[in-house]
């Protein structure tokens, strides 16, 4: 049974959440105090965090970026703002999917069981371990290891670097990369995507691999092996 965070101070739509949700075998849990809403999730430890962007205390960006700081488990975040900026920000803060209030509880649940089984799922149909410049990159544990230490991926940074390495030396276009991200994309720019590869370069350059991911300019990016990278 997967544990799910449903971070939500509106009492009412959290019970139709959580009740919704349970009639699917999930395990909710809600925050009783929305100001140590870091320390309730890691002593929870779900497996997928559904947060309101309005909240008590502290506002959805912010607990964003503290749980991001600490895991790279799934995000979706939720609101009844209609600001296109908001959906933009959520994804370069690294959530999984944004959904916008009032919404249809299907849609919610189809989200939820698509992203789910997109991390979770994610060595049923692939090789778990795979070689790339010298590192050992395993798409279960979402880590990158070589001789100068490991580093651990969002799930987003990883979906970045397994699409790239399995087609190494091709460009993978940036359209290929926005579509396999995010489901929704009405308003996903090319800069969301930006930075989210910037992210990835910044994490593997802590085992000097970030050079290994090229731009390809009005086009895309490519993964290259060390013999074929430049400094």
């Amino acid at each position: 049974m997967f544990k799910l965070l449903l971070i939500e101070d509106d009492t009412t739509l959290f019970h139709e959440i959580k009740d919704r949700l349970a009639q699917w075998s999930y395990d909710v849990y809600g925050i009783n105090d929305f100001s140590t809403v870091l320390q309730e999730f890691t002593a929870i430890k779900p497996d997928l965090v559904i947060i309101d962007i309005q909240l008590p205390k502290f506002d959805g960006f912010h607990w964003c970026r503290m749980i991001r700081a600490h895991s790279n488990i799934p995000i979706i975040f939720l609101s009844s703002r209609d600001h296109p900026t908001d959906m933009v920000m959520s994804m370069q803060l690294g959530a999984d999917d944004y959904i916008q209030k009032p919404f249809h509880f299907d849609v919610l649940i189809a989200k939820v069981q698509a992203i789910l089984r997109r991390v979770y799922n994610y060595s049923t149909n692939t090789i778990e371990l795979k070689t790339w410049c010298g590192a050992t990159v395993d798409y279960e544990r979402n880590t990158v290891i070589n001789d100068k230490g490991a580093i651990e991926l969002t799930k987003n940074e990883l979906y970045i670097l397994k699409l790239l390495i399995e087609q190494k030396n091709k460009i993978v276009t940036r359209e290929e990369l926005i579509n396999g991200l995010w489901d929704d994309k009405r308003f996903i720019s090319d800069n969301t995507l930006t930075v989210n590869v910037n992210r990835l370069r910044k994490s593997l350059d802590e085992l000097d691999l970030g050079r290994f991911i090229e731009t390809k300019v009005g086009q895309g990016y490519m993964a290259v092996e060390e013999a074929n990278a430049y400094d």
